[in-house]
C-alpha cells in the first residue's frame, strides 16, 4: 500500500471532545474514514485556459469557431472549480451559436446548483429540443427536478437514463434516490433487483450494496481503497463514497454525519463529478432548512 501510495495521504481523525463514553463512540465511527489528499490544479488545464484565452482575444475566427472555443474554455473553467468564469463563457457560445447543445446542459447544470429551477429546466428542455437522444440532458433535468421538488416528474427522465445502460451502477443510484423520495419502500425492492444486472467487479456496486443493505457502512469504507492505482483514482472514489454515504446518513435522518460526509466530498476537489456538485447544493439546502426551523425558548 505504502509503495501505491507515497503522494497518498491517509489521515485517522480523532475525536478530542465530548464525555469519554460518547467520545468512545464517535472515535470508533470517525476511525474509519480515509482522506485523500485534495486534488490539485492540473498544469494541463493552467497552460489550455492560457492559450484558449489567447486565441479568442487574437485569432480571426468564424462566430461558429469562436463559439466552439468559448464552450471549451467553459469546460475547463468548470473542470477547476470556476464556476462563474464557465457560465459566462457558455453564455457567450450561445450567444453565438445558439443551437450548441453542451452548452445549454453545461447551464443548466449550473442553474440547478444555483437553485435557479426554472432556468435550469429551461436550459434542460432546449438542449432536448435540439437533440432529443441526449441521454445526460435527461439525467441532469431529472436531477434538476428531483432538487426542485419535482419527483414525480423527474422519475421519468431517471428511469429513461436508466434503461439506457442498466448496468451502470451511477444511473441506477440516482434512480433510486428519486424513486425512493416518492415512495420509500417500493423504491428499495426496485434497487435490490436491479442490482443483479451489475458486475461485482465495478467498484460503484458496493455503493449499490451498502444502499441495498447487503453491507454495512464500516465493511464499505473498508473496500474503499481495494484496487486503487493512484491518489487522483482514490480522491475521485472517495467524492463518490462520502456524497452517497450522505445521502444515505440523511435518509436515515442523521443530518450532522450527512453533512460532515458532504464536507468530505467537497474536499476531494473533484470538480467535475456529479457528486462533488451536488454535495454543496446538499449542504446549501442543509443550511436553508435550519435557517426556516421555528424558533423555541
Amino acid at each position: 500500500m505504502k509503495l501505491l501510495f507515497k503522494s497518498l495521504v491517509i489521515i485517522t481523525v480523532i475525536l478530542v471532545q465530548g464525555c469519554s463514553l460518547t467520545g468512545q463512540k464517535s472515535q470508533s465511527m470517525i476511525n474509519q474514514l480515509v482522506i485523500a489528499e485534495p486534488l490539485p490544479v492540473n498544469y494541463k488545464s493552467e497552460v489550455a485556459l492560457a492559450r484558449l484565452t489567447e486565441v479568442i482575444q487574437r485569432a480571426e475566427v468564424t462566430d461558429e469557431q469562436r463559439a466552439q472555443l468559448f464552450y471549451d474554455r467553459g469546460v475547463i473553467y468548470d473542470s477547476v472549480g470556476l464556476r462563474s468564469l464557465a457560465r459566462l463563457d457558455f453564455n457567450r457560445a450561445l450567444h453565438l451559436k445558439p443551437d450548441m447543445v453542451d452548452a445549454y446542459n453545461f447551464l443548466g447544470i449550473h442553474y440547478t446548483q444555483l437553485q435557479e429551477f426554472d432556468e435550469a429546466y429551461e436550459a434542460f428542455d432546449s438542449a432536448l429540443d435540439l437533440e432529443p437522444d441526449h441521454e445526460y440532458a435527461h439525467l441532469n433535468r431529472g436531477i434538476a427536478l428531483y432538487y426542485g421538488e419535482r419527483s414525480l416528474l423527474a422519475v421519468d427522465d431517471l428511469a429513461l437514463f436508466y434503461q439506457q445502460k442498466v448496468t451502470d451502477p451511477y444511473r441506477l443510484l440516482w434512480l433510486y434516490l428519486i424513486e425512493q423520495d416518492v415512495d420509500s419502500e417500493d423504491a428499495l425492492k426496485k434497487l435490490q433487483q436491479r442490482a443483479n444486472n451489475i458486475s461485482d467487479d465495478v467498484w460503484a456496486k458496493s455503493i449499490v450494496n451498502l444502499y441495498s443493505g447487503e453491507i454495512d457502512q464500516a465493511k464499505f469504507l473498508q473496500d474503499i481503497t481495494v484496487n486503487v492505482r493512484s491518489n487522483k483514482e482514490f480522491s475521485e472514489r472517495l467524492c463518490e463514497a462520502y456524497f452517497y454515504l450522505g445521502k444515505l446518513s440523511l435518509l436515515k435522518g442523521n443530518r450532522r454525519a450527512a453533512a460532515n460526509f458532504y464536507k468530505l466530498a467537497l474536499s476531494t476537489n473533484v470538480y467535475e463529478f456529479v457528486e462533488h456538485r451536488y454535495a454543496k447544493l446538499e449542504l446549501d439546502l442543509m443550511r436553508q432548512e435550519v435557517l426556516q426551523e421555528p424558533v423555541t425558548n
